[in-house]
């Protein structure tokens, strides 16, 4: 099964989607670490664009092939991002459980942008200014929401594991 993720920064995707990965064995891609590593080094000083969603829609699509399921961490805010894993679960031909991750208090949202800690060596996490003006279409499609103020990470964990005993 692919679980692909999506959400504005600091609404804790990452926290959920690593917590779901160890509990459930599942291969972990996150696009920071993909973007951090061609921006430090394929090409220094040029703004990643779409490379980052190719290289994991790739080794998505592997681990997928192997039999292994995954869990796609990525912001994922245009319809092209979101096509590009649909596109992945129909060439596995696994199903697919889409999940965006909103943090439905502004002010803990805010909170949470300015406080946290990049995890991942030289990436720099964006600012709240930057995170409220980030280009973030709407779904169009369903997907699981979960409001990070109204769950902690094991409850979204169990909600997610129930929608996906249900998907499979």
């Amino acid at each position: 099964m692919l679980i692909v993720f999506g959400g504005l920064p600091g609404t804790g995707k990452s926290t959920i989607c690593k917590a779901l990965a160890a509990k459930n064995a599942f291969a972990y891609v996150r696009i920071e670490e993909i973007e951090n590593a061609l921006a430090l080094h394929v090409e220094p000083k040029r703004a990643v664009g779409a490379e980052g969603y190719h290289v994991a829609f790739a080794v998505s699509l592997s681990n997928l092939r192997l039999g292994n399921s995954v869990v796609a961490d990525s912001v994922n805010p245009v319809r092209e991002s979101r096509e590009g894993w649909r596109g992945v679960a129909r060439e596995a031909g696994v199903p697919l459980l889409e999940v965006e991750c909103v943090c439905g208090n502004e002010l803990e949202h805010r909170r949470r942008v300015e406080t946290r800690l990049s995890d991942v060596a030289g990436w720099r996490l964006p600012k709240w200014n930057e995170v409220r003006s980030r280009e973030y279409e709407t779904w169009d499609t369903d997907r699981l929401v979960i409001d990070t103020t109204l769950s902690t990470p094991e409850e979204a964990v169990r909600i997610i594991e129930g929608r996906f005993a249900t998907t499979v």
